[in-house]
């Protein structure tokens, strides 16, 4: 395996901290009897669901503009998500006075795309542009109006400051949890790779002895295939209750971490999914979207088993429609 530096190191992550303080929220770490009874680990959640607009996206956004120069900041920012990476950058645009432009799928989840608009009123040149995540490009469409208006594209997950802005939920974790001994292990939710090459980072940094395991939804498993073949695979837009993690691939720039940092990737169902909210809702009285139950599901659906063993769990995010969340938790299958 080639040892090339990787994109991001974790003086990277530790700088994101610090330039975060007074912006994101240091979110809290919960934990569950009945869910360390059931799994027969002691379990650690680190709660993103309770950032900033909601998600954990509100620190690698924010890290990214916080570098921007004035003239960067002057034009604006692009960005293209499916909901979380959109409320980010608008949010963190309009707290920096700078105007945003996000292009989001049309058929995004309504509270996001209300979310999204929200964050963008009183800002100036700020607007949502919606396209078809099944038959348009959003990264041609990303590219062609930052060309067109100046504007700085900040993707998703593949970008040196977001990913090291992502890991900052790690290091808080790690932080957080001391007290009681190192982790053994860390469940992270697995979409384009930005949250957990950051997490894996900074966790393999301060803990050189733990083990990182991503998860993803079965139906878009791309990057579980593309540490199989060694290279990074491409797939259709995956359908998936799992919005968040509706990826085609991983990134250039993470990929290469997740190879070298992450031991390995499991899948969980739809049905999985809706258990892990329920539990999240019921127990931890938590709202968590599919997403961001993606490691909590594969612990309780016992994917993962690390019996006696001290596992952190980042639970990523939750905004969820509502309506839809009631329904999903009533119905119990996705």
């Amino acid at each position: 395996m080639s040892h090339q530096p990787l994109a991001i190191g974790h003086d990277d992550v530790a700088a994101a901290a610090a330039r975060l303080q007074g912006h994101a929220h240091r979110t809290p770490v919960l934990t569950s009897s009945t869910l360390d009874a059931l799994t027969g680990a002691h379990v650690f959640l680190k709660c993103e669901n309770l950032q900033r607009m909601g998600a954990f996206k509100f620190r690698g956004a924010c890290n990214a503009l916080l570098q921007f120069t004035p003239a960067q900041r002057q034009a604006g920012v692009i960005a293209y998500s499916s909901g979380n990476h959109a409320q980010a950058i608008a949010l963190s645009a309009r707290l920096l006075g700078m105007p945003s432009v996000i292009v989001m799928p049309q058929d995004s989840p309504a509270a996001k795309l209300a979310a999204t608009r929200g964050y963008q009123q009183g800002q100036s040149a700020s607007e949502v542009l919606l396209y078809d995540r099944y038959s348009e490009d959003r990264e041609a469409i990303g590219q062609r109006i930052a060309r067109e208006r100046g504007m700085t594209l900040i993707p998703p997950y593949d970008h040196p400051h977001v990913m090291a802005g992502q890991g900052t939920a790690a290091l808080e974790l790690l932080e957080q949890t001391a007290a009681g001994g190192p982790l053994d292990l860390l469940l992270v939710c697995v979409g384009g790779g930005g949250l957990i090459s950051g997490c894996a980072v900074v966790a393999h940094h301060l803990n050189p002895g733990i083990r990182v395991i991503g998860v993803e939804p079965e139906a878009g498993n791309d990057t579980q295939q593309s540490l199989a073949l060694g290279r990074i695979v491409h797939i259709d837009t995956p359908r998936t209750i799992a919005d968040g993690a509706q990826t085609q691939h991983s990134g250039v720039l993470t990929f290469p971490v997740i190879q070298r940092l992450v031991e390995r990737i499991v899948t969980v169902s739809d049905a999985q999914l809706v258990q892990a909210m329920r539990f999240a809702a019921e127990r931890m009285k938590q709202v968590v979207e599919p997403t961001g139950g993606l490691g909590l599901a594969a612990l309780l659906a016992g994917v993962v088993q690390a019996p006696g063993q001290r596992v952190g769990v980042i639970i990523s995010g939750g905004n969820v429609d509502i309506t839809r969340y009631a329904a999903l938790l009533a119905d119990g299958v996705a």
